[in-house]
């Protein structure tokens, strides 16, 4: 009888520790969204209403907050997938933001953004980048590691360096780089990485880099 019941206990321990086990993986990373789920899904405005529910958090919009610097506290939402940050006041974005492993969405328009994080090809998942009319003066090699990405908004930066790493971002679908001076030269380069994707370029430039 006392075989009996521990052989029952321990399988009772077996079955609530595997209900552990699948609770723990369906929360280590949410599924994906597609787009036009993603679009009209139930997005946090508030940061601090967000920090409530961190793993909640699939889409966070913050425009005009009025930040002065990237809110550190966004690196805990684990499973966000968009993320708007448009004109606030943010020149920088840390490297660390590669910790978002499931972004997809991300951006960071009118900010007064300086330069891209280095780790920024980390982002695997990453399909819609806009970080128009900024201050960017150079694309960080990494760029090229985006390998899902399908949009890259440029528009309106202070660009004169496009890594060969572009050459890698076979899904990219289309490129915005008007209002950018860039002399012909450089812009049939740019074209020349990029053969399958469709770029908005300004009038080439009589200028040189």
């Amino acid at each position: 009888m006392f075989g009996f019941n521990q052989n029952r206990k321990m399988k009772k321990l077996i079955f609530i520790f595997l209900i552990f086990l699948i609770k723990i993986s369906g929360y280590s990373q949410e599924t994906l969204l597609d787009s036009v789920a993603l679009s009209i899904h139930d997005e946090y405005t508030n940061l601090d209403s967000a920090r409530k529910h961190p793993d909640d958090v699939i889409k966070l919009v913050l425009r005009k907050k009025k930040y002065k610097s990237f809110p550190s506290q966004i690196l805990k939402f684990k499973n966000l997938q968009y993320l708007d940050l448009s004109k606030n006041l943010i020149k920088e974005i840390p490297d660390s933001i590669i910790i978002l492993k499931n972004l997809q969405v991300l951006i960071v328009s009118k900010t007064g953004l300086e330069s891209l994080p280095n780790t920024i090809g980390g982002l695997k998942n990453l399909k819609y980048l806009n970080v128009n009319q900024n201050e960017i003066g150079r694309l960080p090699y990494s760029f090229g590691e985006l390998e899902n990405l399908e949009i890259a908004d440029l528009w309106s930066n202070n660009l004169d360096y496009f890594p060969e790493t572009l050459k890698k971002l076979n899904k990219l679908k289309s490129m915005d780089l008007r209002n950018i001076l860039i002399p012909q030269i450089h812009q049939d380069n740019i074209q020349s990485m990029l053969p399958n994707t469709i770029i908005y370029f300004s009038p080439a430039c009589k200028c040189s880099w």
